[in-house]
């Protein structure tokens, strides 16, 4: 008989973010297409500006600290908006959070089509993962983990019970559209989506294994005593995401000629190469160890009823749905009904 890890529950509610970085375009306009019409209200925020953010990463700042900071005009704009969406899609770590949020972005680096995991231990989201990269071949689909004992991520996604993550695709440049970009995004939701309603109805899906990128470390460029870049990208790495980096191979070149190599006695995989969005953060790369995660079986407990999900698109502003692309949040609501 097959051994199973047991999900008690049935996935009943999904949102999909889609304007978390304002210049990443892609999700805004994935939201506007998954809209029943085109009711026009005033847009929130800074879509029109085209900056990833006005006062701070919406994606860094959705922690704890953050949801209970009393609402005032000098609360930094991005703190605001995690506020709403903890009390929409949450309270985060509570039975009534979103079972999973998925968030939609771009990236300015070669990155391909990758896939962001926060929790290794969790059978489901291993599951869902191997299911999205089985559903994307032959286009590679990478996945990053970024379980750090020293880093520390506060992330939309984690509001949800499952934090099945984000997706990154590039590369593309900020407040633009990429027909390529787009088309892969739009296959993600479509498989995620897949995914939920195979699971709903009852479908077993067998123990599997994926490949996986784990964070190891951020880099910054070599500086000098000012504070100014040193250093840029070694020509070798140009572009190159995903592929093996060795100790003593070229990773930096100075002005004057001379060739920076790779430190450490291991074998490492760089990623986030050159991401515009991150020279203000003094990141240049990640360095990524490659590893593979196990899965059990996953399906319904024995007495658990078949499920049928149905998939309503739409956009959340405040507390009720609004079918436009001016607001801040896109929402898939998975209606569930026995059957």
């Amino acid at each position: 008989m097959t051994s199973h890890h047991i999900t008690e529950e049935p996935i009943k509610k999904m949102a999909v973010f889609g304007e978390t970085h304002k210049n990443e375009l892609t999700g805004v306009f994935l939201v506007k297409q998954g809209l029943e019409n085109d009711a026009e209200i005033q847009r929130t925020g800074v879509v029109s500006k085209c900056t990833t953010y006005i006062d701070c990463d919406l994606n860094h700042v959705f922690d704890l600290e953050n949801h209970v900071k009393k609402m005032s005009e000098d609360l930094p704009y991005e703190v605001k908006r995690t506020q709403e969406r903890n009390h929409l899609f949450g309270p985060k770590n509570s039975d009534d959070s979103y079972d999973i949020i998925y968030d939609l972005h771009n990236t300015t680096s070669h990155l391909g089509c990758t896939l962001v995991l926060e929790d290794s231990r969790t059978d489901f989201l291993i599951q869902v993962f191997h299911y999205f990269k089985t559903s994307l071949a032959p286009l590679p689909c990478y996945v990053y983990l970024i379980e750090h004992p020293s880093l520390k991520y506060a992330t939309t996604r984690s509001i949800g019970k499952y934090p099945v993550g984000n997706v990154e695709v590039g590369q593309q440049l900020q407040c633009v559209l990429q027909a390529d970009i787009l088309d892969q995004i739009r296959k993600i939701i479509k498989h995620v989506l897949d995914f939920i309603y195979q699971f709903n109805e009852g479908k077993e899906f067998l123990s599997c294994a994926i490949e996986i990128y784990k964070i190891m470390e951020k880099v910054d460029y070599p500086r000098n005593e000012s504070g100014e870049i040193a250093a840029i990208i070694h020509p070798n790495l140009q572009d190159q995401n995903w592929k093996p980096l060795h100790p003593g191979d070229a990773t930096f070149g100075t002005p004057d000629g001379k060739t920076i190599l790779l430190g450490g006695d291991c074998t490492m995989y760089l990623i986030f190469v050159k991401v515009a969005a991150y020279y203000k953060k003094k990141e240049v790369f990640t360095k990524t160890m490659k590893l593979t995660l196990n899965a059990k079986s996953i399906c319904f407990s024995s007495h658990q009823k078949s499920v049928r999900a149905h998939f309503l698109w739409g956009i959340l502003k405040k507390d009720q749905l609004i079918s436009t692309l001016r607001t801040q949040l896109c929402l898939v609501q998975v209606h569930v009904h026995s059957t």
